[in-house]
């Protein structure tokens, strides 16, 4: 996948070759990301597919109780507490876990070398500090938001800002809670309001939609959204962004209930990205949720939000070339 001196205009990170165990008929797609790491490698060449590490314990203590860790981790978790993430406990659920995990870390990094960068799973923005929900064990984004500050304060002595964009239908309740008060992060989730979890958490900036809502609203929504954003955020501008791209607002999501289309979706994707370039905002996109019941439906959202980052990340690279050329 990976080639030495490789210089594609973007990265995508995965971790679809570590499967879990699933009973038959569970709602979760398993096969999802692995299906997407093959539409990717055929349709996209500029785009290099790397396999991304396992997180650490320590790079997930900066987040989750060390407890909840060593707990989730060694399937000592109570029955419950497994329960509410909705997955059974086998070593191989763990060990992806880790790796998404660690892919929205790699992507991070490389998005604030370049620009962006994508993870072709990831967006848990249920898993909360000390236990997990929604199919989501450990919390991807919050992780490496906080490793990202951690690095930011230790190599360059300064403080890295952060916006959390959480495009899933979901809301990011266990992302919202972590980031609870703290001004160097801020979250916003437009999330359906009739959806999972019934009790939501406080985002920074919320915004709920009624069942049934397409593309025109959904996209109008969308645009003062981000201008509240970039209004409360002038003074202290984000250097990092996270962009959770959930496929599931798409019109054929099983557990959705809004009614985006393929173009409203790409389109959505393209707004996001268009405009954190033009504030030079570097983003690492995850795919997040997408329950299609036609799960290569769902792939297609994904591989286009990859086409549109791959995209974004051309524009990127144009412009710090011609930014060198003026200078010099």
């Amino acid at each position: 996948m990976e080639a030495p001196g490789d210089n594609r205009s973007v990265r995508a990170y995965c971790s679809d070759r570590f499967g879990i165990p699933l009973p038959p008929g569970h709602r979760f797609p398993v096969s999802k990301s692995a299906r997407l790491c093959e539409r990717v490698l055929q349709a996209c060449p500029e785009v290099q597919v790397v396999e991304a590490p396992a997180a650490s314990d320590g790079e997930l203590a900066l987040v989750h109780t060390p407890a909840y860790v060593h707990d989730a981790s060694h399937g000592l978790l109570s029955a419950p507490a497994q329960r509410a993430i909705g997955l059974p406990w086998s070593p191989a659920m763990v060990e992806r876990a880790r790796r998404s995990v660690g892919a929205t870390i790699c992507a991070a990094r490389e998005a604030l070398h370049k620009g962006v960068a994508v993870q072709l799973a990831g967006g848990t923005h249920h898993a909360h500090a000390d236990r997990g929900a929604g199919f989501c064990m450990f919390n991807d984004t919050a992780v490496a938001a906080r490793l990202m500050q951690a690095e930011a304060h230790r190599v360059q002595r300064s403080l890295l800002r952060v916006l959390v964009i959480d495009l899933d239908v979901h809301q990011g309740d266990g992302t919202a809670t972590i980031f609870d008060d703290d001004p160097t992060v801020f979250t916003l989730s437009i999330h359906g309001e009739r959806n999972f979890p019934v009790h939501k958490a406080s985002s920074d900036l919320d915004i709920e939609l009624p069942d049934g809502c397409a593309d025109d609203h959904y996209l109008q929504a969308l645009d003062s959204a981000l201008q509240t954003v970039w209004n409360r955020l002038a003074s202290a501008p984000p250097q990092l962004a996270f962009y959770l791209a959930g496929a599931d607002p798409h019109e054929g999501d099983r557990l959705g209930r809004l009614k985006l289309t393929f173009d409203g979706l790409a389109e959505r994707d393209r707004r996001v990205f268009d405009a954190l370039r033009d504030r030079g905002i570097a983003v690492a996109v995850s795919m997040a949720g997408g329950y299609g019941t036609d799960i290569d439906a769902t792939v297609s959202v994904h591989l286009r939000t990859v086409m549109e980052a791959s995209r974004s990340a051309t524009l990127w690279r144009h412009g710090r070339d011609s930014m060198k050329q003026s200078a010099a």
